[in-house]
């Protein structure tokens, strides 16, 4: 097992940033082309859908990128498609999910549904986009990181049923890359709104226990990549020790990146060049994997 975490220092000037939905010109997939049905909460959006980025030069590798933004709304450029386009640099093909969320009227279990249909979606197009089925991953920005830690940790359990032939393909990630996330669901350490839109205003005990993505993972969890800044206070770094310490209990390979300074949303690395350096790590580690070359 591999285990790395990084304590890195960093200084820099507090940048803010905004969520919106900007313009975009990768690939529109329906993830229901059939629309919704029984079994699917309804829609007040063109979501879900996927925004899909081919490489020029792919290598075979597939990142689905989960935006964050509080299972409220979707940070779409910042934490989607300028991640996208970097991905697209390293000849990786990337995959914006926009995802159901409390704008779009919807809550538990939608966002999971969706990144499940996602994740099979994107396999299934291996051949036509020339990926290799066993190199598709999923990454997740706080809220978005919960996502994804629920698509690696919870492929074993259908959250709907089968709507086409796509769904007779794995939803199992890869490997997964977790960006400031959202783990836990527990008072005290999840990011409040984050729950709230997801599960309710008062989840009962045992929802609140299912969807603490620390308490899902088994050894069949996907290699996992994450990364943190200490001075988080809108999502605390515990999210992501917590994550790691259930890796290695799980024996899952991991490697953690906590990083002293940086606000919370710091995507590709604003202006603390030290943050930034999470870039070729993370190559580095795709690398070690065989995702890259």
């Amino acid at each position: 097992m591999k285990i790395f975490v990084g304590i890195l220092v960093c200084i820099g000037v507090m940048v803010a940033m905004e969520c919106y939905a900007g313009e975009s010109t990768g690939t529109v997939i329906k993830l229901w082309p059939k629309g919704v049905n029984e079994q699917l909460q309804t829609l007040n959006s063109d979501v879900p859908e996927l925004l899909v980025f081919p490489a020029g030069k792919a290598c075979g590798t597939a990142v689905i990128i989960c935006p964050g933004g509080g299972y409220g709304n979707l940070c779409q450029d910042y934490e989607g498609t300028d991640i996208a386009e970097w991905f697209n640099e390293q000849g990786i093909t990337a995959c914006v999910l926009r995802y159901r969320h409390a704008d779009d009227g919807c809550s538990h279990p939608a966002p999971v549904q969706d990144v499940q249909r996602a994740i099979r979606l994107v396999r299934a197009h291996a051949n036509e986009w020339e990926l290799q089925t066993d190199q598709i991953g999923i990454m997740g920005f706080s809220a978005g990181g919960h996502l994804a830690a629920c698509g690696a940790t919870m492929f074993g359990e259908q959250f709907y049923k089968a709507v086409d032939q796509n769904d007779s393909f794995s939803c199992r990630p890869d490997f997964a890359i977790l960006m400031y996330p959202v783990i836990s669901m527990q008072q005290g350490i999840t990011h409040g709104g984050s729950r709230k839109n997801l599960l309710g205003k008062t989840p009962a005990k045992e929802l609140i226990e299912k969807m603490s993505a620390e308490n899902r993972v088994t050894p069949k969890t996907p290699p996992t990549f994450l990364l943190h800044t200490n001075d988080d206070t809108v999502v605390p770094a515990e999210n992501s020790l917590r994550f790691l310490s259930a890796l290695r209990k799980a024996g899952v390979d991991a490697e953690m990146h906590l990083y002293q300074k940086g606000p919370h949303g710091i995507a590709l690395g604003g202006d603390y060049p030290v943050v930034k350096a999470w870039k070729p790590l993370l190559l580095a580690w795709m690398k070690g994997l065989h995702l890259v070359r």
